[in-house]
């Protein structure tokens, strides 16, 4: 795996010089101006989204969110505000973003970050807490979720490479608590070949979301599967550049009908019993 990403990052850095590959997309035309930015904090303030209220009224280390996550991390999220709710946060980079959920969870919850760069240990203020590793590291992520897990949730914002996303997934989706969620943001990237991306790129997020889909069918196939998926994980839901996936108990399907059974009647379609 490693000779094949670097031969599709030779054959990217190649093919971009050639204008064989296409041009990544260029996030900065999504950005936005100060005086749009200004408008929006001043209709936040006096508005009724508190988590708009809250990402408007976050001051000290920035925090970087695209403006569609934030009704979907409050759908998700608000259920555990003011709980001692366990969340982790894959990318610290300069430390707001663990300050931003602090504020928003409350103080009983415990707020964990982790980042690959040692710098991050100094943006980082208790009772928040930061552990130094890679997210493609099983080693590394088994013992921070054998010290500080199981967690509720689970926020993949880290270095959103592909192969990245998928080690950190099929390593800690293990240790999410059942009810819990497994977010991972930010999978525009897997698009990107400057991210392992491109357009159904078998290594990015978005295909390991495809096959979660297929995996938590697993009932009703006989395809190579995670064999846990069918029985822990309930849903998958894709947003523009976010990945929200469900882990619960989820056992055999079973088929029900109401009423009487007409004379005759024979079931149309019968789980294979695996």
């Amino acid at each position: 795996m490693a000779f094949e990403r670097k031969l599709y990052k030779l054959y990217n850095l190649i093919g971009s010089k050639l204008g064989l590959v296409e041009k990544p997309v260029d996030i900065a035309t999504f950005g936005t101006t100060d005086e749009r930015l200004a408008e929006m904090a001043v209709a936040a303030s006096s508005g009724s989204d508190d988590m708009m209220r809250l990402f408007f009224a976050h001051e000290g280390r920035p925090v970087h969110k695209w403006m569609h996550y934030l009704p979907i991390y409050d759908r998700w999220f608000s259920r555990a505000r003011g709980t001692p709710v366990k969340f982790l946060e894959i990318g610290v980079l300069d430390g707001g973003s663990l300050d931003f959920w602090r504020r928003y969870f409350g103080p009983e919850a415990t707020i964990v970050g982790i980042d690959n760069n040692p710098a991050c240990a100094d943006r980082v203020t208790p009772p928040n807490i930061v552990r130094i590793g890679s997210q493609a590291d099983p080693q590394f992520l088994e013992q921070l979720a054998k010290e500080l897990g199981p967690f509720d949730f689970i926020l993949d914002d880290g270095s959103h490479v592909g192969w990245h996303q998928s080690a950190s997934f099929n390593a800690l989706f293990a240790h999410v608590k059942v009810g819990g969620l497994y977010i991972i943001e930010d999978t525009h990237t897997s698009y990107f070949a400057n991210h392992d991306g491109g357009y159904r790129r078998h290594s990015s997020a978005i295909e390991l979301g495809k096959t979660l889909v297929d995996d938590l069918h697993g009932w009703y196939h006989r395809h190579e599967t995670r064999p846990w998926a069918k029985s822990e994980i309930p849903a998958v839901h894709f947003y523009d550049s976010m990945i929200v996936v469900e882990k619960d108990r989820h056992p055999r399907p079973q088929m029900l009908r109401g009423g009487g059974v007409p004379p005759g009647w024979v079931n149309p379609i019968r789980p294979s019993g695996r």
